[in-house]
């Protein structure tokens, strides 16, 4: 019985010896964790920085941006002000250019009323016609040739078919009712109307 006991004695001693065993490793479980733990904090604080920064750099690529639009409007706007402006004084230098042909034909019918030669009249109406001509072709306009061409729907308007007076008339313009005009060479500016042979 006092082996038992001694037994017992025995194993209150070893508990105690087991249990201050475990404490070291559970104080290193404690600093691990807290380690684990900094770790993490540090980890987060990190990623808060670094989310910052990008909010930052978001800010000022959407301040840039919003700037670049800005610009752009500006510019749009601008362009479209200097067209408009363009195409009323391009108006505005042929519609001068034709103020003096006027004053030439105001002046002709002056002289017209008190003169009684016809001739004269006619000459000073030839004048003001080639003037206006040249005038015309000095800003690209010009009359189409189109007595005896081959009818062209990109440049004619067929507005009469006529029997041809011979074989080789044959879809060839006959006549020219009201002359087709081009602009800078190649632009259609208006139609020729023609009678077409059959």
């Amino acid at each position: 019985m006092n082996k038992y006991n001694q037994n017992d004695d025995q194993r209150p001693q070893e508990e105690e010896a087991e249990i201050f065993d475990n404490v070291p490793e559970a104080a290193s479980e404690d600093e691990s964790a807290e380690q684990i733990e900094e770790s993490e904090l540090s980890e987060i604080d990190s990623l808060c920085k670094q989310l910052a920064e990008e909010k930052v750099k978001l800010e000022k690529e959407k301040k840039e941006y919003l700037f670049l639009m800005a610009e752009f409007d500006n510019f749009r706007k601008r362009t479209l002000k200097e067209k408009s402006e363009l195409i009323k004084n391009a108006a505005e230098s042929v519609l001068k250019g034709l103020l003096p042909i006027v004053d030439d034909f105001e002046r002709g019918l002056q002289a017209s009323a008190t003169s009684d030669d016809a001739e004269a009249v006619r000459q000073g109406m030839e004048l003001i016609y080639s003037k206006l001509v040249k005038y015309l072709e000095q800003n690209g306009v010009k009359a189409m040739d189109t007595n005896g061409a081959d009818f062209d729907p990109d440049r004619h308007e067929a507005i009469a078919m006529v029997p041809a007076p011979s074989e080789d008339q044959k879809g060839k313009v006959i006549d020219t009712v009201a002359k087709g005009y081009t602009l800078n060479g190649d632009k259609v500016l208006r139609f020729a109307k023609v009678a077409v042979g059959e």
